[in-house]
């Protein structure tokens, strides 16, 4: 069993697995694509992408795909990977699909329908209805015109009555049908020619991706980033998972990273991770942010900021406000930074978008 790792060595490892310290790189070698790379609000899936070397602007416009998977959240993908994705991210099992449909699970209950049954005949009516793409509203309309009661829910804030909102999101991906991206409303399509695969290529797997990923892990930690139970997410435990102390704290790394920890190189420098980066979706949050009144600040429950990350710790948050052609990005700061440093990563930040960057606000 490899010594105890402390915390910091952690933090580098996952740096390093994430590509967050590489110039460049392509779709191809791009690790955080085998798990999904969430795509929320402006500065979502393609700035993590840029952040990890990815030359955004040269991409062709049908390399990446736009699906709902885990947590019902959009991700990034390569659309030539889609089949797999489907298959991988899947519920593990009648259970899973319960717990990660949420409230929905309940009047399916009452009426009969075992969760898979209840994904598959959203995804049945799904398929039917989108043959084009269509705006959500107008898809959610007909399917509330089609699919019977235990499938609907009222919603106190339309004062209407609609499909459950998680089942309409995880039987999205099963009924072939992809996100437009940059569409607000959302806007979904067939994908062209999606087969379903019956083995799940090993990159793929959900488990392995957040060991390799977010780890040292735990079967807890992996199943509260999947909306799994605990005991699906341990039938499907890697065998080649070795155990790694962490604070005294029993986890597990694949083996093959847990060889190279000690190769790893320390992270250096200042990045602006975008709100829902793949760094900052760890559930041991405490380890990342170990102080609750910034855990919160970071994570709140609506309207999160952006993490100010400095040489592998988060050393505060930043929010953007953009002005016509013109960004400003105010960042708070836990932890002393120069200037010059942040408003270098602001400039990356302000690149990528497009515009300039007008002025950088620093608080602490």
């Amino acid at each position: 069993m490899p010594a105890t790792l402390t915390r910091r060595q952690v933090l580098d490892l996952r740096v390093h697995v994430q590509q967050l310290d590489r110039a460049s790189g392509d779709l191809a070698d791009t690790a955080v694509l085998d798990l999904g790379v969430q795509d929320t609000g402006t500065d979502g899936g393609r700035w993590a992408l840029a952040l990890r070397g990815v030359d955004v602007a040269a991409l062709r416009g049908d390399e990446l795909a736009t699906v709902w998977t885990i947590r019902g959240a959009p991700h990034l993908y390569r659309r030539a990977d889609l089949p797999g994705v489907a298959a991988a991210t899947a519920p593990f099992s009648d259970a899973d699909a319960g717990k990660r449909i949420f409230d929905a699970a309940k009047p399916l209950k009452a009426a009969g329908i075992s969760n898979l049954e209840g994904l598959d005949v959203v995804a049945a009516t799904m398929r039917s209805v989108v043959t084009a793409p269509m705006v959500k509203g107008e898809m959610s309309g007909r399917l509330t015109e089609l699919l019977p009661e235990p499938y609907l829910r009222f919603c106190r804030p339309c004062d209407a009555t609609h499909v459950h909102e998680m089942p309409f999101r995880l039987a999205a991906l099963r009924a072939g049908l992809e996100l437009e991206p940059g569409t607000s409303p959302p806007v979904l399509r067939p994908v062209p020619g999606l087969a379903p695969v019956d083995t799940v290529p090993q990159r793929l797997d959900v488990v392995r991706g957040y060991l390799r990923l977010l780890g040292p892990a735990t079967p807890k930690l992996v199943a509260g980033y999947l909306d799994a139970p605990v005991r699906d997410v341990q039938a499907r435990w890697p065998e080649d998972a070795v155990e790694v102390p962490v604070g005294g704290e029993r986890r597990w790394l694949l083996a093959e990273d847990a060889s190279r920890v000690a190769d790893v190189p320390p992270a250096t420098g200042v990045i602006l991770l975008g709100p829902f980066d793949l760094f900052l979706q760890a559930r041991d949050r405490p380890l990342l942010v170990d102080d609750p009144a910034r855990a919160k600040a970071l994570w709140p429950v609506l309207g999160r900021p952006g993490a100010v990350l400095a040489d592998g710790e988060v050393a505060g948050t930043w929010r953007p406000r953009k002005a016509g052609s013109s960004l400003t990005v105010a960042v708070e700061l836990w932890t002393p930074l120069t200037r010059e440093a942040v408003t270098e990563a602001a400039e990356r930040l302000a690149a990528f978008r497009g515009v300039a960057l007008k002025a950088v606000q620093v608080s602490d």
